[in-house]
C-alpha cells in the first residue's frame, strides 16, 4: 500500500473518484462511449439521484453506483460489482426496471420509452459456458426475436465488462475501449502512466488516480476501501481454491471409479464368475450386470 501510486479503481473510493465526480463527467462520457462504440456515442451526462423507490414506501430500495442520463434522455446504470453472486443476472435486469418504471408521468401516457442501458465491470467471469471464449471480455445482451434473430428493441440494453477476460499486455492496446480496462484492470501496479495510455482524458484520469493528491480524509477512506476490496478478494479467491480442490478429489474419485470398473470388465472377460469378481472389486451383482 505504502509504494503504491494510483488509487485502485476497482474499490468503491476509486470507482466513485473516477466515475461519480461532476467535475469528472468527462471521464465517464469517454468510458461510456469507449464502451457503447460508435452505435451510441454520448455528448453530455447530467447525474441523477442513486437512491431510487418504488412507488410506494414500503417497496424495495435500490442503489445504483453510478447512474445518469445523457442529452437525449437515455438512463444509464453503471456498476463495479468485485465478486459473484448467486442471482447476479437477475440482479441486473431487476436493477434496470426501475429507470423504466420512473418514465412513466401521471395522467395519460403513449408508452413512448428512452433508452436504458446498464453497463456492469465485472472483476470475476460471468459468461464461462464456452472456455474457447476467454477472449471475448465484453458481453452485449439485448431483447431479440427468436425465430428471426432481430433486436425486439433496443430501449433495453445490458453490457457486462468481464475484466478477469481482459489479458492485453500494454503494447497491445489499441481502442480506448482497450486503454479504459487495461488502466481499471492495472492502476493499482503501475509505477507510472503507460506509453500506449496517453491523451488529455488519459492524462486526467492517472492524475485523478494520484495517491498523493489524496487529502488525509480521503486517505482514511481510501484505506477503508481498500480493505473491503481485499477482503472480498480473499474470499473470492478462497471459493475458487476450495472449488478446485474438490474439482481434483472428484476427478481422483471418478479415475479410481473408472479403473475398478475395467479391472471388473477384464475379469468377466476372463471367466472369473460374478460373485468372485463382485468380491474383489466391491461391485454389487447389479453394477457388474451393467457393465456387461
Amino acid at each position: 500500500m505504502l509504494d503504491a501510486v494510483y488509487v485502485n479503481p476497482l474499490t468503491d473510493f476509486g470507482f466513485a473518484l473516477v466515475f461519480a465526480q461532476d467535475k469528472n463527467k468527462d471521464l465517464l462520457i469517454h468510458f461510456l462511449n469507449a464502451i457503447l462504440g460508435e452505435e451510441e456515442q454520448i455528448m453530455d451526462i447530467e447525474y441523477l439521484p442513486i437512491n431510487q423507490f418504488g412507488y410506494v414506501e414500503k417497496d424495495r430500495k435500490t442503489v445504483f453506483d453510478i447512474f445518469c442520463k445523457n442529452e437525449k434522455g437515455e438512463r444509464f446504470i453503471v456498476e463495479m460489482q468485485r465478486a459473484e453472486q448467486r442471482y447476479f443476472r437477475d440482479r441486473s435486469l431487476f436493477y434496470s426496471v426501475f429507470p423504466i418504471l420512473k418514465q412513466a408521468p401521471k395522467g395519460e401516457w403513449d408508452f413512448n420509452l428512452k433508452a436504458v442501458y446498464t453497463i456492469a465491470i465485472l472483476d470475476f467471469v460471468l459468461f464461462d459456458e464456452e472456455k474457447d471464449d476467454r477472449e471475448y471480455y465484453l458481453e452485449q445482451v439485448y431483447l431479440t426475436r427468436h425465430r428471426t434473430k432481430t433486436r425486439f428493441t433496443d430501449k433495453l440494453k445490458l453490457i457486462f465488462v468481464e475484466l478477469p477476460k481482459f489479458r492485453k499486455e500494454e503494447k497491445d492496446l489499441e481502442t480506448n475501449t482497450d486503454r479504459w480496462l487495461y488502466s481499471l484492470k492495472h492502476a493499482k501496479d503501475l509505477a507510472s502512466q503507460p506509453a500506449e495510455i496517453q491523451g488529455e482524458i488519459f492524462n486526467k484520469l492517472f492524475e485523478t488516480l494520484e495517491i498523493n493528491q489524496l487529502t488525509e480524509e480521503e486517505m482514511e477512506t481510501y484505506n477503508k476501501s481498500i480493505l473491503k476490496y481485499r477482503d472480498v478478494r480473499s474470499a473470492v479467491e478462497l471459493a475458487e481454491e476450495r472449488y478446485y480442490e474438490k474439482g481434483i478429489e472428484k476427478g481422483i474419485e471418478k479415475g479410481i471409479e473408472k479403473g475398478i470398473e475395467m479391472t471388473a470388465i477384464k475379469l468377466l472377460q476372463e471367466g472369473m464368475p460374478f460373485d468372485l469378481v463382485s468380491k474383489v472389486t466391491g461391485l454389487t451383482p447389479e453394477q457388474l450386470i451393467d457393465l456387461t
